[in-house]
């Protein structure tokens, strides 16, 4: 199989199991998973289900007590230190007495890379983000929004074929979040990574991906895969039938029921409703 046939992450029989003091709390069990390369895929499951869980593991910050992950074709820790991917937190983690350059330099310096290429990298990222006013500012001088595509930008900072989300937009207001959404749909389009994407919002995990992983409660099982057939994400996506047709189709799939067929992009408010009345929806 070439580089470029092979899928960013497989996921293949990963069961994980936290040992506590007097007992023992399996978080995942027997999780298979393949997410193609440039793909976008949403995690969403209630509390407590494994969702970051299996992103650490992807990422080789915990290891499987069962099964095992390739990134690339290689093993999780390899793939971690190739740097083949970023990843980026609910809270930004940057440092507050570098400025916006600095920090997305950070990596690059870690790893040797010497300072007049890290600053041409770190501007690049920095006109990606929407931030080229700003390179000098240091973190607190940014609102929160600002401060998370930083930490994108950071974490895009090796060119990472990956790039692993856990709630990068949770702590965001509503009009941020969405404002932040379009900037990771730009972003992911132009730097052609693929996404793996921890998310409680059932809107944000529709509009953002190509596909929906849903997990059941813990421990955390694959309970159901929705396809999300959007067309080009916009402001009126949100607003679109198909869109709140998807929204339903995870919601469904959320309480353990059927879940009903996918609804083309063009599908009219009348047809949904027709299309809801028999069943479809």
């Amino acid at each position: 199989m070439s580089e470029l046939q092979r899928p960013a992450v497989e996921v293949r029989g990963v069961s994980k199991t936290f040992a506590l003091r007097r007992d023992s709390v399996v978080a995942l069990q027997d999780i298979d998973l393949t997410i193609g390369r440039g793909e976008f895929v949403s995690l969403i499951g209630p509390s407590g289900c494994g969702k970051s869980t299996l992103l650490r593991i992807i990422a080789d910050l915990l290891q499987p007590s069962a099964g095992e992950v390739q990134v690339n074709g290689k093993t999780a820790r390899k793939a971690r230190l190739d740097q083949d991917y970023g990843i980026a937190f609910q809270q930004a983690g940057l440092l507050d007495w570098r400025t916006v350059q600095a920090n997305i330099e950070l990596p690059l310096e870690l790893h040797g890379v010497d300072r007049a290429k890290r600053r041409a990298r770190a501007l690049e990222l920095i006109e990606l983000v929407g931030l080229s006013d700003f390179a000098k500012h240091r973190p607190p001088q940014l609102s929160g929004g600002m401060q998370q595509r930083v930490a994108i930008a950071r974490a895009l900072a090796e060119s990472p074929t990956l790039l692993l989300m856990d709630e990068p937009f949770g702590a965001l207001d509503e009009m941020t979040r969405e404002r932040m959404q379009n900037e990771l749909v730009r972003i992911g389009g132009e730097t052609g990574a693929a996404v793996v994407f921890v998310t409680h919002s059932i809107p944000e995990a529709v509009f953002l991906s190509e596909r929906v992983v849903v997990m059941s409660p813990r421990p955390g099982r694959i309970a159901e895969v929705v396809g999300v057939n959007l067309g080009p994400r916009t402001d009126d996506t949100r607003e679109a039938p198909h869109f709140y047709a998807a929204i339903t189709q995870v919601r469904e799939a959320l309480r353990g029921r059927p879940v009903p067929e996918t609804v083309e992009v063009g599908v009219t408010v009348d047809q949904a409703a027709q299309q809801r009345a028999q069943g479809a929806l």
